[in-house]
């Protein structure tokens, strides 16, 4: 026996059933909601499925090689298509959190099966503490490769579809190689071999239809039609084209629609802007569509905008795909733009300049990788940038729909030392949207609004600041980075909405 393959098959099913685990939990987030609860529940699942694999595995008295080859084949096959089969469950049916569990169960188990059924072939070969050594030791090896590799190639590369089936594929050559690998201990190898090879030509179909299969979810996912869609390390990038224009999507969720985004952008730029004491100088954190940018270059005063976004796919898209080029004036090419793409709080952790106006787009904080940025740490950091005479702005979600969270926003801004002036807009693809303005200081009015505004007048702008009795203050606590109160907030309430 061939002990050089075993340890290499250690080091497979490890990867393969990482990878299952994290495409599971992936595809919740992106279709239930970016969530803790999501990849909290699932990984929980799981890691208890594989015990009850485990201890399933002492039921198993004779054949156990050919048992294992079975459940290779079994893997392959479940984990494979997990990926199509939920997207398919969750477009198609209501049954999709009961699919999701389902598949985490069965698949998990399977799993737990392995290693157990792999020491008892090896038993006999090694002596036990080298056999437990040098197998637990391949199949952490295994895991480590999974993690490393599902959030920096597989899925920028290949997406959650492919991916899914490509470790099937890897599992289903496991069995079949280990068809030849156990012979001496199997029965019959040439029935297993058949089932590997079908399976093998099965899974490999289903790769190479991968990219149609996941425009078939997406088209289904989507109200309008789906003109691009990509991944990227950080996020999945869906436009549409429709009755609304064309709306960006990411993780699912809506990011604008061009057929009334200038009220959001409008709102988000402008009070800012005509508050501060100057603009020439303006940071943007997020707002990689431009689209934020667009409107700041409305004021010839001008000189310098520095846009820092995470995602180089977002800002590229926003200066190739022709449509959004379009609706952002070119801005990102614009001689005055300067964009970086790098995380945000890293940005203000490493500079020492100092902005007349910050507009911080982010998008919701509907994880705690995101609830970072909307701690009381991150505003101190950000308020080192903020000339004396300078203003901030930060879209703050909605007062009506998550009204706690976007309190919360505005208390966390004043616990970091703020002057705060939250309002409002109502933009109709969101609904009601708020934003907090914040400064040193209470600024006073400087200059007047650029023309040619779709939404914002003096009038207007004077009146985003009332809130009525149902968007009004709340009590809330802090959002601070050992806590993150705010993202608990955040899915409590949208919750019931979604």
């Amino acid at each position: 026996m061939n002990k050089t393959l075993l340890y290499i098959t250690v080091i497979v099913i490890a990867t393969c059933g990482l990878v299952y685990e994290l495409v599971v939990g992936a595809l919740a987030s992106y279709l239930l909601g970016d969530s803790i609860t999501q990849f909290s529940t699932v990984i929980g699942g799981y890691l208890f499925a594989m015990g009850i694999g485990s201890y399933l595995s002492r039921y198993i008295d004779k054949g156990v090689a050919q048992r294992f080859v079975e459940v290779e084949l079994a893997v392959a096959l479940l984990g494979g298509i997990c990926a199509p089969v939920l997207f398919l469950t969750f477009t198609l049916t209501d049954m999709f959190q009961v699919a999701l569990y389902g598949s985490v169960i069965v698949i998990g188990a399977l799993v737990g099966l392995e290693i157990p059924l792999l020491l008892r072939i090896l038993k006999d070969q090694l002596k036990f503490k080298d056999l437990v050594s040098q197998v637990l030791s391949l199949d952490y090896l295994g895991a480590l490769a999974a993690s490393v590799a599902f959030p920096l190639l597989l899925v920028p590369k290949l997406g959650l579809v492919r991916t899914s089936l490509l470790f099937g594929i890897l599992n289903a050559a496991v069995g079949l190689w280990s068809t030849w690998l156990l012979a001496p201990l199997l029965g019959n190898p040439l029935r297993l071999r058949i089932k590997a090879v079908v399976l093998t030509v099965f899974l490999v179909v289903g790769f190479a239809l991968g990219d149609r299969l996941t425009t078939f979810y997406e088209d289904q996912l989507y109200a309008d039609d789906v003109v691009h869609a990509s991944s990227s390390p950080y996020q999945r990038i869906i436009l549409t084209r429709g009755k609304r224009g064309f709306s960006l999507f990411l993780n699912g969720n809506l990011q604008f629609a061009s057929l009334d985004e200038y009220r959001y952008h409008e709102s988000l730029v402008h009070p800012a802007m005509v508050r501060a004491g100057k603009v020439e100088h303006v940071l943007i954190l997020g707002g990689g569509d431009g689209l934020a940018a667009r409107e700041v270059l409305r004021y010839p005063e001008v000189r310098s905008v520095t846009l820092v976004d995470l995602d180089p796919a977002i800002t590229g898209l926003a200066m190739r795909f022709d449509e959004l080029v379009k609706l952002n004036h070119h801005s990102l090419t614009d001689a005055r733009m300067r964009v970086i793409n790098t995380d945000a709080m890293q940005f203000l952790m490493e500079g020492t300049q100092q902005y007349d106006v910050v507009i911080v787009d982010f998008p919701d904080p509907n994880n705690f990788a995101l609830g970072k940025l909307y701690t009381t740490g991150f505003y101190k950091l950000l308020k080192k940038r903020v000339a004396p005479d300078g203003v901030a702005v930060v879209q703050s979600t909605s007062p009506l729909f998550a009204r706690r969270s976007f309190w919360c926003v505005e208390n966390t801004l004043r616990a970091a030392g703020y002057w705060t002036e939250p309002y409002h807009a109502l933009v109709p693809s969101f609904g009601e949207w708020g934003y907090v303005l914040v400064a040193h200081e209470a600024p006073g009015h400087h200059r007047a609004l650029p023309e040619g505004l779709r939404f914002l007048d003096l009038p207007t702008l004077e009146s985003l600041t009332r809130f009525p009795p149902d968007m009004g203050p709340l009590p809330t606590e802090v959002n601070r980075l050992n806590n993150q109160v705010l993202v608990h907030y955040y899915e409590e309430e949208w919750r019931r909405w979604n």
